[in-house]
């Protein structure tokens, strides 16, 4: 770690310049493809099947000859050959760890860290907490679930590793958590958004005011939530600190991006991860400031490597090189939605965080909110309904509702209906929030 650029934890990987961050890249991404060409049927069938070979990659460009890999096909895979499937690559007496992922679209899908992936992991985690101000000292209080779950693990190895105190508090109840950050004088605090709103909400009800709190970062993924305006302005006043976005997958690494201090999109670990930003229409490289489907290749994973993995996140791409120093490609705006979570309502297309956007900026309305897709079986057309939760106090709820509406129109060039509930209906929760409730009959 050089002393002379403080702000830059590994100065000589994060400013490398295009050319060199491609040429790291593909000569990374050759070895990847023949290492799994030469151990995994997997791989060595879908190549064969798409007459492709890695020696066919000349340039970076050349990987779009590979197909791409589904997460419905590793389930597939590993319901065929269980329990791993044949994509595992380096032998078992590597393995260290095992990570699925969480299982919310369907069965979990098995992902196996070997002793350098844990090694490359807990280094670009490193990286992200230093990107986010955490320094040696701090006292990290992580509220990540421990366990299965890639962020609660490969947090507590990065800020052991940067120096930190770590509190390992896991899915601990809000009110258990409050006691930790008063008690233990917490400076850093990892968590999903989600978690984040609701623990403001305790601090408030508790009566326990911010200044009372050593916290002054806050390090939140596991959804999007973060990189949008009016959540972070929530979560950071909600809990008295600086609020920085990261992104991961358990099938790729958590931490795989993340902010650094200009907040102008989330910079990806290009030296371990090959990042391609497809159109889900034409399957071609989208062109830039258009937004598309991420698809990742591991450059240095050696456990379970994936190879074109369609990610079903939506995101844009800057190659640009940042104010901050780093010239690692990065997404403004951060993770946009899910493919699979778009919306299509009476032509109009949103994501969860465009509506997201929209009630965090209402200060009558809490933190909880819920977008309900059913059947008018009259029409056999979708009604979409936006669920959110009152504050309580003497609020009209019908001049309410039309501010609410038309702010929605003009964010997502249409009008959803609107139902309000009591504040603390909805369920709150330490882990990923679902949003869209589809109670539709076809679904």
């Amino acid at each position: 770690m050089s002393d002379s650029k403080p702000e830059l934890y590994e100065p000589a990987i994060e400013t490398l310049s295009r050319e060199e961050i491609q040429s790291l890249q593909l000569k990374r991404l050759k070895w990847q493809l023949k290492r799994c060409y030469e151990n995994s049927a997997f791989y060595q069938e879908k190549f064969d099947k798409a007459g492709v070979k890695p020696d066919d990659v000349r340039s970076i460009s050349d990987i779009t000859k590979f197909p791409a890999v589904t997460k419905q096909e590793l389930r597939e895979e590993q319901e065929k050959y269980p329990p791993y499937g044949r994509y595992t690559v380096s032998p078992p007496g590597d393995w260290r760890e095992i990570h699925p992922t969480t299982g919310t679209t369907g069965a979990q899908v098995y992902n196996i860290w070997a002793e350098q992936d844990v090694k490359n992991i807990t280094l670009w985690t490193a990286r992200t907490l230093w990107n986010f101000g955490v320094r040696p000292g701090d006292v990290i209080q992580n509220a990540f679930s421990y366990g299965l779950w890639v962020a609660g693990m490969s947090s507590h190895y990065a800020a052991r590793e940067l120096g930190c105190l770590v509190i390992p508090t896991g899915a601990t109840p809000a009110d258990r958590q409050i006691d930790y950050l008063t008690s233990n004088h917490a400076t850093v605090i990892l968590a999903t958004p989600s978690f984040a709103l609701y623990l403001g909400e305790r601090l408030a009800e508790k009566g326990v005011s911010t200044e009372s709190l050593a916290l002054r970062v806050g390090c939140f993924g596991g959804e999007p939530g973060a990189s949008v305006a009016s959540t972070r302005k929530k979560i950071e006043s909600g809990l008295g600190i600086e609020a920085f976005d990261y992104y991961g997958l358990a099938e790729i690494g958590p931490t795989c991006a993340s902010e650094c201090p200009q907040k102008n999109g989330i910079h990806w670990v290009e030296d371990h991860v090959l990042v391609e930003l497809v159109n889900p229409q034409t399957m071609e490289w989208c062109k830039p400031d258009e937004a598309g489907v991420l698809v990742m290749t591991h450059l240095t994973k050696e456990a379970t490597p994936m190879i074109r993995y369609w990610t079903n996140d939506v995101a844009k791409l800057d190659l640009e090189k940042c104010a901050c120093g780093r010239t690692h490609a990065r997404s403004p705006g951060g993770i946009l939605g899910r493919a699979d979570d778009m919306v299509v309502y009476r032509g109009a297309k949103f994501y969860p965080t465009q509506v997201e956007k929209v009630l965090r900026g209402f200060k009558e309305l809490s933190d909880e909110y819920r977008i309900e897709l059913s059947t008018d079986e009259k029409r056999s057309t979708t009604i979409c309904t936006i669920v959110a939760e009152c504050l309580g106090g003497d609020i009209d709820q019908d001049q309410l509702k039309e501010r609410v509406r038309a702010s929605l129109r003009e964010e997502l060039q249409v009008a959803p209906a609107i139902r309000f509930l009591e504040f603390g209906t909805l369920e709150r929760t330490t882990f990923k929030a679902k949003r869209i409730e589809d109670r539709r009959k076809n679904n």
